[in-house]
C-alpha cells in the first residue's frame, strides 16, 4: 500500500539514520496514515479515504463534502 495522504498529498520523506559513529544508511519518514470511513450524505454512502493525521483534521475544520470536492480536484477517485 503507499504512504500518501489522498487529502493533503503527504508522501515519504527520505534521509539518513545517523548512528553514534556517525555512519549514515538511507531510511524513510513514513506518514502517520490512517484508514477512515465518513458518511457522504450528497451520495447517500459511505466513503473509505486514507488520510493522514493532519488530513483527519482538516475534514474536522472543512467538512467531508468539501474534502471529497478537493480530492477529486486532485484527480483521485473515490
Amino acid at each position: 500500500m503507499s504512504a500518501h495522504c489522498m487529502l493533503t498529498g503527504t508522501k515519504p520523506g527520505f534521509g539518513n539514520r545517523v548512528s553514534h559513529s556517525h555512519r549514515r544508511t538511507s531510511r524513510r519518514f513514513d506518514p502517520n496514515i490512517q484508514t477512515k470511513r465518513y458518511w457522504l450524505p450528497s451520495e447517500n454512502r459511505h466513503v473509505r479515504l486514507r488520510l493522514s493525521t493532519k488530513g483527519i483534521r482538516t475534514i474536522d475544520s472543512i467538512g467531508v463534502e468539501a474534502a471529497v470536492a478537493r480530492i477529486r480536484a486532485r484527480g483521485v477517485r473515490i
